[in-house]
């Protein structure tokens, strides 16, 4: 049976009707699930839908129901967030563990590797970009569908948490030595930072690349949940101005605005006041969490597991990349020049 098949038999059965699939599709890409666009017609009524499938292996794993209850969480609450339509944690008629969302049509999404690409659009969509991740960052996590199933940590205890995680990816996937993110994760236990001051639904991945905006300056669709947590608010923020998303650009983060601008944005939406020195561990931190995906990358590449050449590419020239980010927030740190 196809997965054609499979999905039309799956819709059929949960929608208790006849379900013919249309136009279905791979989308290229992602690292952690399998990615379809597919139609589902119903008599006279079509559904634009995404099918997001568990692959046989992952680069990074991720849990597909904090993705599915993340889309849940913001879905109508103003934000351009996708419906969260269906989850099968067994697999069912398709054999692997999937879950289903709606699509989003008429948008593109950006590589973080690419030429600068929003020209004169740039600031509305940075305006945009910073005011979203503060509005993520606003929101009681506790309230909303993902404090089902997501713990949530103690304000103290959300920078260890997310160190250990990443430096045990580091050790169970680092196939040479890495002195450099070694010496960065040193500093991080050295000085930690100081406590959150709120908990908040982390997107764990939000950067130019995981969204999809109109060509005319406005942002349609935030993608890509699947490593949303609660934690610190600082941790997204510090993902987002990490400079590999720039675009070799200095003045400007994320291609989009001035540092100080998109913080200022930022703080206006979440309603709080940035503490530069937790920021600072937080920025080194990003750098860490970068560097533990490229060194998987690499391992996954090599392996034979992922032969997706972005995958080899990221764990070359990116991650060499990623050293030298790290080693200059090191020097700014330490007061080097």
């Amino acid at each position: 049976m196809s997965l054609t098949e499979q999905l039309e038999a799956y819709l059929s059965r949960i929608w208790e009707q006849p379900v013919k699939v249309q136009d279905m599709s791979r989308i290229p890409g992602g690292a952690s699930r399998e990615t379809y666009r597919f139609d589902a017609c119903l008599g006279d009524q079509i559904r634009p839908l995404i099918l997001r499938r568990d692959p046989v292996g992952s680069l990074i794993d991720t849990d597909r129901r904090l993705e599915f209850l993340a889309f849940r969480s913001f879905h109508g609450t103003g934000l351009p967030v996708p419906e969260a339509v269906a989850l099968e944690e067994e697999g069912g008629e398709l054999e692997r563990p999937f879950f289903i969302m709606g699509r989003i049509d008429g948008g593109k999404a950006q590589s973080p590797f690419s030429a600068p690409p929003y020209g004169e659009h740039a600031a509305a969509i940075g305006q945009q970009f910073f005011s979203h991740l503060g509005t993520i960052a606003r929101a009681d996590p506790l309230s909303l569908p993902i404090a089902e199933f997501a713990p949530a940590p103690a304000l103290d205890a959300c920078w260890s948490r997310e160190l250990d995680y990443w430096e045990g990816v580091i050790n169970e996937d680092e196939e040479h030595p890495q002195p450099i993110v070694r010496a960065a994760i040193r500093r991080l236990r050295r000085a930690p930072p100081p406590p959150a001051q709120k908990l908040s639904v982390i997107h764990g991945d939000y950067r130019t690349g995981n969204f999809m905006h109109d060509g005319q300056g406005r942002i349609i669709a935030l993608l890509d949940w699947e490593m949303a947590h609660i934690g610190d608010p600082l941790e997204d923020l510090g993902w987002a101005i990490e400079p590999l998303w720039s675009y070799g650009e200095t003045d400007r983060v994320s291609g989009m605005l001035p540092r100080d601008e998109a913080i200022a944005i930022w703080e206006a939406a979440s309603g709080l006041k940035l503490d530069p020195v937790a920021f600072a561990w937080w920025e080194l931190f990003a750098s860490v969490k970068g560097a533990a995906i490229w060194i998987s990358a690499a391992k996954e590449f090599r392996a034979g597991g992922l032969m997706d050449p972005v995958l080899g590419f990221s764990g070359w020239y990116t991650a060499r990349r990623q050293d030298e980010v790290i080693a200059r927030k090191l020097c700014a740190l330490e007061g080097l020049s």
